[in-house]
């Protein structure tokens, strides 16, 4: 049995295998080995650079040629790991046995016990995640949010003049304008993404227990930390984390989840809140020809990308909650459960970039109707008596509030008619009358 979208056991390499294909050059297996393969090459150069006694003499014309084995990494290569590996099984060894191999192609054989010199497999792993999780964030789901906004903003540019009935509780409150609406959503996640953005991408980079051992057993005389936060922060542009155990302590990476589930809760917000306008039929949806929306019922047209979105949050967010839990916590100097959960990290951002391809896909559909808004504040006279009473409090009208309140919370129908009525009864003066009654639902919208 080949493995084919229609035989992936999870959806994200199955059904929404076209939404989530740009994230495999960042989360396949495939590419956790080639940005092993990277770190592992780039820390040989760095070696050489810095220099070690034993590779002073090497010929620095070559590092184009090393960085060739990573930057034209094939499918084979990491084929060709994999074999190793199911003999030494161990991953890691396996790239180091695999880039010995290349040495020997290249005539490199007496510098090839500098290939993860004094490195345990967290060295590698700990840096490899991390900057693919890096690239994966910037290269891929950054540009899928800005996408999002996209449509938000030019939404709420669109519609920043239609008045709107606000619903607080469910129930008509003080009206708002549509395109106000959509900017909350804006401003909450451009701030969220200011968050994001600002955590750090830790790496632990330090030998098999933090401490720079077998480096500094080998070659006392150099300052590795140095070296190390030379390597981690300039050459791979993370940041490296001074005291670990064997293992980076996830602290930072646990933000970022965090963070992530922020922007995904928000997103999911957007979600129900399109579904509940379409139900109020204050949106009408685009009709693609040969959609069915129900197989029963043919006049159906579902908000289905906006559930879509919905239930693809709450994975992603369920997976990004137990990454940020599991993963700061480990015994002692290190035990193995990271490896696993680890090996997980994109697919939630999976299921993150599903929902919000769909959030877009959903709000194209979208086709305003303001008829059915318009509509609805005309039914709902009631909602201006907020602005009535208040103006009566400037006025220093006695219990404005309750006035108010005996003449709305009745069964009668309040409309243009009855609030004139009550504003003609009112012991104002008639310039007061008359600015009350230039006070509509449509009008009353705020600043």
């Amino acid at each position: 049995m080949s493995l084919t979208p229609l035989m992936a056991i999870s959806p994200v390499d199955g059904r929404y295998h076209n939404a989530t294909a740009t994230l495999a050059p960042y989360f396949s297996e495939y590419a956790l080995i080639k940005y092993r393969v990277y770190v592992e090459i780039e820390y040989f150069i760095a070696l050489c650079e810095h220099p070690l006694p034993q590779l002073k003499g090497f010929d620095k014309s070559i590092f184009d040629s090393l960085r060739v084995i990573y930057q034209e990494f094939s499918e084979s290569d990491a084929e060709a790991i994999k074999i190793i590996e199911s003999t030494t099984n161990h991953d890691v060894k396996a790239v180091e046995y695999f880039i010995k191999q290349k040495f020997d192609t290249l005539n490199l054989q007496d510098y090839k016990e500098f290939i993860h010199f004094g490195l345990t497999s967290q060295d590698i792993n700990n840096t490899a995640i991390p900057y693919s999780f890096k690239q994966a964030l910037h290269e891929v789901y950054y540009p899928a949010i800005e996408d999002l906004l996209a449509v938000l903003k030019k939404y709420a540019q669109d519609w920043k003049a239609v008045p709107m009935l606000a619903h607080t509780h469910g129930q008509p409150a003080s009206p708002t304008r549509l395109g106000k609406e959509i900017e909350v959503f804006v401003e909450r996640i451009e701030n969220q993404l200011i968050l994001a953005k600002a955590v750090p991408f830790s790496a632990k980079f330090g030998g098999a227990t933090g401490n720079f051992n077998a480096h500094h057993v080998a070659y006392p005389a150099i300052d590795w930390t140095d070296f190390g936060n030379h390597f981690v922060n300039n050459i791979l542009g993370l940041k490296r984390s001074q005291y670990t155990t064997q293992i980076e302590h996830y602290d930072n990476f646990a933000a970022q989840c965090d963070s992530l589930k922020r922007i995904n809760n928000i997103v999911m917000d957007l979600d129900r809140d399109m579904w509940s306008y379409i139900s109020m039929n204050y949106f009408k949806q685009k009709i693609k020809a040969g959609e069915v929306g129900s197989s029963a019922m043919p006049h159906k047209v579902n908000p289905i990308d906006f559930e879509n979105s919905e239930g693809n949050v709450g994975l992603a967010n369920a997976l990004f909650e137990h990454l940020a839990a599991k993963l700061p916590v480990s015994r002692l100097q290190r035990d193995l459960t990271d490896s696993t959960v680890l090996r997980n990290v994109g697919v939630p951002v999976a299921h993150s970039l599903i929902a919000i391809k769909s959030t877009i896909r959903g709000l194209n559909k979208l086709l305003l109707n303001e008829v059915a808004i318009k509509q609805d504040l005309e039914d709902n006279w009631a909602v201006v008596a907020e602005a009535i009473q208040t103006i009566l409090r400037r006025e220093n009208f006695p219990n404005p509030y309750e006035a108010l309140k005996d003449l709305t919370r009745t069964n009668q129908q309040i409309n243009a008619a009855s609030i004139a009525t009550f504003v003609d009864a009112l012991a104002v003066a008639d310039d007061v009358k008359a600015e009350l009654k230039q006070i509509t639902p449509s009008n009353y919208t705020g600043v």
